[in-house]
């Protein structure tokens, strides 16, 4: 028994004029691949993001179709570990055809924002690397850019893809239907499209699962449900802030994706921004009211994690969706755009500067044979001062190993700068000569004088230095019957540790 293939697949797009919604992003693709046919751009390598199934991914192919580049593609099933990368991405991109007649090969990464654990140690830097070198056009998709570190972001191209609009997925549906056959009542096409939430290939996938076995399809073969993503909180957002029935904007809450735990930073963030208006006196009026009701929401949050009472959240649910529905005097008319809340934005980035904190105090700690929690609030900043050192930062750097991303971190910088990436270069140049060379940057005074050179002395020493030097023996006799001993300072001491 054959396998149905994939409507998704099987309609992808041949060419760029075929790829639904974005046309400026589109654009902006096709203007740096002419950079790429003209010659080599500053920036080799671009980055796709943007909410899943609105076609980044099927651009990328569209765009090495309309050029005639072989794309090569390595995604995330895939270990990418820095190796393979090398291996497979490295090699391509410094290599032509076989043909000999195109000259470019496309390497698409795929999911570039999903790198991590152990299956992918070291693919990051491997990529960074990689786009610098590269002869070849590179194209990295992902959901959430900011889930690529910093030291690849610095360097590529960004392309944001929206959500698609339902008037743009309705012509591509009823094209679909008509090469398969497919009869569509009234109305079909249209409510797959609005189910759909933006999501081309979900709206495909639906319609190919509704019309398996079927060649003509009527209202009631469509399931009513809506999809349970996050992106339905915004219609929950639309009902509570711009309905006046409090009963409809409740039961919204019901068939939500989010614990009320969640709901009320959705609330927290666009009450103010929902319920302001030109008049202070109604400004202060509404968000006063909406902000009572928030609050004693919260009360019943904080018991909840207090008390392991889950049956209050039912008290928290009724007090911020429908105390927030009834603080407003009236619906306010236009569009405003609903918001994430910030803090979980906020608590994202804090969460990996956390992780990149612990990396480094981990490899201070390793370096300095001291605990981690020592190393990152004693220790780390003696690092830091020794970085800001041009002659002592590269060789702290290849001490530490430290890559581009916690190199940044440690110097406070928010992206890669000439200074930085002149340190990372060199500290580079430096690891490759460690199996030589040791590599130190705890630089000791060279001794030019056994004795001299030492605050204090024994007699082992004063022994040693009699034996290369006799015209010393008077001299250091007396200073042993003294006790007391002599430095000599040299003209120009070298930097240590303490000298900062």
């Amino acid at each position: 028994m054959t396998t149905a293939k994939e409507w998704a697949e099987k309609y992808r797009p041949k060419n760029l004029a075929d790829v639904v919604g974005n046309p400026a992003a589109t654009g902006q693709l096709k203007l740096w691949a002419q950079q790429w046919l003209d010659g080599t751009p500053e920036q080799k390598a671009v980055l796709l993001h943007g909410p899943a199934g609105v076609g980044k991914t099927s651009t990328a192919y569209a765009l090495a179709i309309d050029v005639g580049w072989e794309a090569i593609e390595l995604n995330a099933s895939d270990q990418r570990t820095a190796d393979v990368i090398e291996r497979i991405a490295g090699s391509a991109s410094r290599m032509s055809t076989l043909d000999g007649i195109s000259s470019k090969r496309l390497i698409v990464l795929d999911e570039a924002d999903n790198m991590h654990g152990t299956s992918d140690r070291g693919g990051a830097k491997a990529i960074g690397d990689i786009i610098k070198t590269t002869g070849q056009p590179i194209v990295l998709i992902a959901n959430d850019a900011y889930g690529i570190p910093s030291s690849v972001r610095s360097n590529v191209l960004e392309i944001k893809f929206n959500a698609l609009q339902t008037r743009s997925i309705i012509p591509a549906l009823k094209q679909i239907a008509f090469k398969e056959g497919l009869m569509c009542g009234v109305g079909i096409i249209e409510k797959i499209a609005e189910n759909a939430d933006g999501d081309m290939r979900s709206a495909i996938n639906d319609l190919q699962a509704v019309a398996m076995g079927r060649n003509e399809i009527n209202i009631s073969d469509i399931a009513t449900a809506e999809r349970d993503n996050k992106e339905s909180v915004f219609k929950v957002m639309e009902r509570i802030f711009k309905g006046t029935d409090v009963k409809a904007a409740l039961e919204a809450t019901y068939g939500l994706d989010e614990s009320p735990e969640d709901l009320v930073h959705w609330i927290d963030e666009n009450l103010p921004i929902q319920y302001a208006g030109k008049e202070e006196g109604f400004i202060t009026d509404q968000i006063q009211k909406g902000y009572e009701y928030i609050s004693r929401a919260d009360l019943f949050l904080g018991r909840v994690q207090k008390r392991q009472n889950y049956l209050m959240w039912r008290y928290a649910s009724v007090l911020m969706t429908c105390g927030t529905v009834v603080s407003k005097s009236q619906p306010k008319r236009g569009f405003v755009k609903f918001s994430p809340p910030s803090l979980w934005r906020r608590m994202g980035q804090l969460k990996a500067r956390r992780n990149m904190r612990n990396n480094v105090a981990a490899k201070i700690a390793d370096h300095c044979h001291e605990s981690m929690r020592y190393s990152g609030t004693e220790i780390a900043c003696i690092y830091n001062i020794l970085l800001e050192d041009q002659d002592y930062a590269p060789s702290v750097v290849a001490e530490l190993e430290l890559d581009l991303d916690e190199l940044i971190f440690m110097t406070g910088a928010s992206k890669v700068t000439k200074k930085i990436q002149k340190i990372y270069d060199d500290a580079q140049k430096l690891r490759k000569e460690k199996g030589k060379t040791e590599v130190i940057f705890f630089r000791v005074p060279e001794k030019q004088n056994p004795v001299m050179d030492k605050k204090q002395t024994n007699l082992a020493d004063i022994i040693t230095a009699e034996e290369k030097d006799p015209k010393e023996k008077e001299s250091n006799t007396t200073m042993v019957q003294n006790n007391k001993t002599t430095t000599r300072v040299q003209s120009k001491p070298q930097k240590t540790l303490f000298d900062f």
